[in-house]
């Protein structure tokens, strides 16, 4: 519980106050400490952050826009060292980006899904929906529109209109060009879990930055309302390291799995190329040793029906970007350590490093979903979609077990190899990088659930 997880693990009154005193003593304003104690905010001009840290803050062209980062590390007084994890909010050059993919005009496409279809297709139809399930949805900026479509769809798919809230973490955003991203999480997950849910929420950062979103989740663990998140989101790992985000944020997210919190993370849709180049890369945060990584496959299916699957494929470093054709993320990681559910289950023979993605669904774009946009179906996909079908599924087995289930990760790794039919199993396509084979592989992980197994 949330009581139990501060008197074992949250840090004392005193180091608060330690780390509040110095921002304060540099000039920091309006800091505020999280209800769990994890994360302190603050306000702070150039001169604060100087004083406090140590560096200084230069302005940079990215692209189309104007970004500031610390020219050196942050630096902490000695007496801070053994309270201070990470210092976020210093740099605004390495942003997350939405997992999302449109298809190609000229490329065939197989068959778009309506959501509403997930459940059948991955063996749900005959398990309850999750009535008594409160699920997440991590956003970013003005979502408004995202709540008008979702109830939209709901009224057309003949659900009841779904109870969803907004819960703004820091400063609104205003930005909406997220809208078909967050509109595809929140529809899909409310499909994959039935159409009946208890509650979902809507947790909006105020922007894609590092800082918010660590806030943002940090927020979901310290609330702990929803026992599944869905995180459509990602960034190159060698940036959330050097960042200092990785480190804080695998506190959270293991802060997540000790209050029986699933945080469900696309893969990315660069294949194993996350990080640009021709050397293989995974997507942070799916490369969290403490979430569960999903996949892309390319579904084939019929009336509702499963029918196969592949790799959602690319070739190479060429093909392979998102900005390109797209490929579902995987391959083992650069910077993250395999827990020992996954060393433990074989699969990654000789490599210590975890191994991504962990299953998959659709996210192809030419078999994507059809989403409701300010009032219009759109075909999207991108590990973007497979993430919230996993959200939403999850949610009706949490549902049915009054949202006691751990962690699923290690179920899943251990039970593996006595259960194939807990898996449509993925055996054709490549990510780039590595290609699928029988069994467990760094395209698809054991392949896509047949959640009713």
């Amino acid at each position: 519980s949330a009581a139990d997880f501060q008197q074992r693990f949250a840090p004392s009154a005193d180091q608060v106050q330690a780390v509040v005193a110095h921002l304060r003593q540099a000039g920091f304003t309006n800091i505020e400490v999280a209800p769990n104690k994890l994360l302190v905010t603050a306000d702070g001009t150039h001169a604060a952050v100087k004083s406090a840290f140590k560096t200084e803050l230069h302005f940079y062209s990215v692209g189309q826009r104007t970004a500031y980062a610390n020219t050196s590390p942050a630096q902490i007084p000695s007496e801070l060292s053994d309270k201070i994890l990470a210092v976020h909010g210093l740099q605004t050059v390495h942003l997350h980006h939405k997992t999302l993919v449109r298809p190609n005009a000229t490329t065939h496409t197989v068959q778009a899904v309506s959501p509403t279809q997930f459940a059948s297709i991955y063996g749900a139809s005959g398990l309850p929906s999750a009535t008594n399930a409160t699920i997440a949805i991590v956003t970013a900026g003005n979502v408004s529109q995202t709540v008008t479509d979702l109830r939209s769809f709901a009224s057309n798919a003949g659900y009841p209109t779904p109870p969803v809230s907004v819960v703004t973490v820091g400063t609104a955003g205003t930005d909406t060009s997220g809208t078909d991203e967050w509109n595809m999480d929140s529809q899909v997950a409310l499909a994959a879990a039935g159409g009946t849910i208890k509650s979902m929420l809507l947790y909006a950062g105020t922007d894609l930055s590092d800082s918010a979103l660590t806030a943002v989740y940090n927020r979901i663990i310290s609330d702990n309302k929803a026992k599944v998140i869905n995180v459509s989101l990602g960034e190159c790992e060698n940036d959330a390291k050097s960042s200092g985000i990785m480190a804080s944020n695998d506190q959270i997210f293991q802060s997540a799995v000790a209050q029986g919190q699933t945080f469900s993370v696309s893969s990315g849709d660069s294949g194993s190329y996350e990080c640009g180049g021709s050397t293989n890369s995974a997507s942070y945060p799916s490369v969290s040793p403490y979430v569960m990584s999903i996949g892309g496959t390319t579904l084939s299916s019929s009336g509702g029906s499963w029918v196969s699957e592949t790799v959602w494929s690319c070739t190479g470093p060429s093909t392979c970007p998102q900005s390109a054709s797209g490929g579902t993320g995987g391959g083992p990681s650069l910077t993250e350590s395999a827990p020992s559910w996954q060393k433990s289950s074989g699969v990654l023979g000789t490599s210590t490093m975890r191994g991504t993605p962990d299953i998959a669904f659709d996210a192809s774009p030419n078999s994507g979903a059809q989403v409701l946009i300010n009032g219009s179906n759109s075909t999207i996909g991108g590990t973007s979609l497979a993430a919230p079908i996993f959200t939403g599924l999850y949610s009706r087995l949490q549902s049915a077990n009054a949202n006691g289930l751990p962690f699923p990760a290690q179920t899943i790794y251990q039970g593996a190899a006595s259960n194939p039919s807990w898996f449509h199993d993925v055996t054709s396509g490549s990510n780039g990088g590595y290609s699928a084979k029988s069994g467990w592989d760094y395209t698809t992980g054991y392949g896509s659930l047949n959640i009713a197994n």
